[in-house]
């Protein structure tokens, strides 16, 4: 099927803004604003120098993220110049980085990107694997604990809640919703972590829960945590966890379809949706799912996993084409084919979790920012296994976004036409 892209173009005051960053000493622009190009189509990169600079320019370019393209050294001679011209005639992603003395730019881009494919096939029982264990939690009866209530407003409750699960630990988080509401007149939010185990975005939190159950007519949102790990504890009880039971723990049964980390991550996923879709007032309609990262790439997962899962906020999102370094490009968060372990094995357990292979399921609406300079979650692993959904999808290239968040002076104008539209269909959704 073919994708059904929407691309977002950030191009507005692109050229006015031109990536600059305070105190740097290059700047960079391309000729395509919005870093999509089509295959033949010549990428122009200029760099905009402080006047009067006598320092070299060195230039690298990287396709996909890690293969060197080209590496020089230039004696600028104006304060503008062509530092990159050129044509690719596969799809692949474009990295170019200017740097003199200790200051660095960098500018990234796409070229046609809506036709990367997944690194890995999909496993010819890949349906029977997952519809076994949809049924084997199906098959468990629900134990639900609730904690005391987290909210002191009248009209809102919010509770710590555990959910039994097959997997090896319970879903946990804060379940927050109206007091009163009628039956099928609440849509589900379920909010998903970023990675780590003791820092903040790592953790449950009951006022983000109660913030979006505020949302619209109300919502019934359930802030999960990623590792089934007991909410609101002492600092203690997360650094011990971080450094003994969850210890790079994204690398945990590489070789074991059983045992590997991500299975009881998904497990809880699917587990939370199932609780929260078997109240009274889901509305039967609106599942959306937000989440940044390791979250991003567990909000594709659930919406790859259950089909009940409408809607998606992914922002640089991990798990996607694994696969990806099977075939010369890095692949997605944490880069488990780049892990020690028997490859043979990894082989044939991976797959099964990818979301390269899991959305291929999937009908959601899928809202999704990609940063094209991202090393962690690289954009051509994220367009990998988006391209194989089947609903609407909404892309933000962020031709300047690395991992973590635009800096001080990219952030007004990222505010502007990337996260200010994402909360607003957010809004909108849930109105």
């Amino acid at each position: 099927m073919k994708p059904n892209f929407r691309y977002i173009y950030l191009f507005a005051c692109f050229f006015s803004f031109v990536f600059i960053t305070q105190a740097q000493i290059v700047k960079l622009k391309q000729n395509q604003e919005n870093g999509i190009y089509k295959k033949g189509d010549k990428i122009r990169v200029i760099a905009i120098l402080e006047k009067n600079t006598r320092d070299s320019l060195f230039v690298k370019v990287l396709e996909n993220n890690n293969k060197l393209i080209s590496k020089t050294a230039i004696l600028p001679a104006s304060d503008s110049l062509v530092i990159y011209e050129g044509t690719f005639k596969e799809p692949c992603s474009v990295r170019i980085e200017a740097r003199i003395k200790d200051k660095k730019q960098s500018i990234g881009m796409m070229v046609e990107p809506e036709l990367i494919k997944p690194g890995s096939k999909t496993p010819g029982n890949f349906k029977a694997y997952w519809k076994k264990e949809k049924k084997n939690l199906e098959a468990l009866p629900y134990e639900v604990k609730f904690g005391k209530n987290e909210c002191e407003e009248y009209s809102l409750v919010c509770f710590d809640t555990e959910i039994n699960c097959t997997g090896p630990k319970p879903a946990r988080g804060y379940f927050a919703r109206p007091t009163k509401a009628a039956a099928k007149s609440l849509p589900i939010v379920l909010l998903v972590h970023a990675a780590g185990v003791k820092g903040s975005w790592c953790k449950a939190d009951a006022k983000e829960a109660l913030r979006y159950a505020k949302m619209g007519k109300g919502t019934m949102c359930f802030d999960l945590n990623a590792h089934g790990m007991l909410d609101g504890q002492p600092d203690e009880y997360y650094n011990n966890l971080e450094a003994g039971e969850l210890k790079d723990y994204y690398y945990i049964g590489l070789e074991s379809r059983e045992n590997f980390y991500f299975r009881g991550m998904y497990l809880r996923l699917m587990r939370t949706i199932d609780f929260l879709t078997s109240l009274p007032e889901w509305d039967g309609k609106r599942v959306l799912v937000i989440g940044e990262s390791q979250g991003g790439g567990q909000a594709l997962a659930a919406a790859g996993l259950d089909p009940r899962v409408s809607a998606v906020v992914a922002t640089v999102p991990a798990m996607c084409d694994w696969g990806g370094t099977l075939v010369d490009r890095k692949g997605g968060w944490p880069q488990p084919f780049e892990h020690a372990g028997d490859q043979k094995k990894m082989k044939k357990v991976l797959p099964y979790f990818d979301n390269a292979n899991l959305l291929k399921n999937s009908k959601a609406t899928l809202v999704v920012e990609i940063g094209l300079i991202d090393n962690t979650c690289p954009s051509t692993s994220i367009y990998a296994a988006i391209n194989q959904a089947k609903g609407e999808k909404i892309i933000y290239p962020v031709t300047y976004r690395e991992h973590g968040w635009p800096n001080a002076t990219e952030r007004p104008v990222w505010d502007k036409l990337v996260n200010g539209p994402k909360t607003s269909f957010i809004e909108n959704y849930l109105k």
